[in-house]
């Protein structure tokens, strides 16, 4: 499946992304994960599967927008 050329500028910004940003713990309590944690300092996360990325933004509506 060809993803198309942003896919390698997003995989780049992941990696980079990955690299400067503090390690920091988040709290699993059986298979849940509450929002306000993940997304203490910033409104996007980058979430990596497999070889692909994804985003994971927090609008200012309060919803959640996943992307790849």
């Amino acid at each position: 499946m060809d993803t198309g050329p942003n896919d390698a500028a997003g995989d780049a910004a992941a990696a980079s992304h990955a690299k400067s940003a503090p390690e920091r713990n988040v709290v699993v309590a059986g298979n849940r994960i509450n929002s306000r944690e993940l997304f203490a300092d910033e409104r996007e996360l980058l979430i990596t599967h497999g070889e692909d990325t994804y985003r994971l933004r927090l609008t200012f509506q309060n919803k959640l927008i996943l992307t790849k």
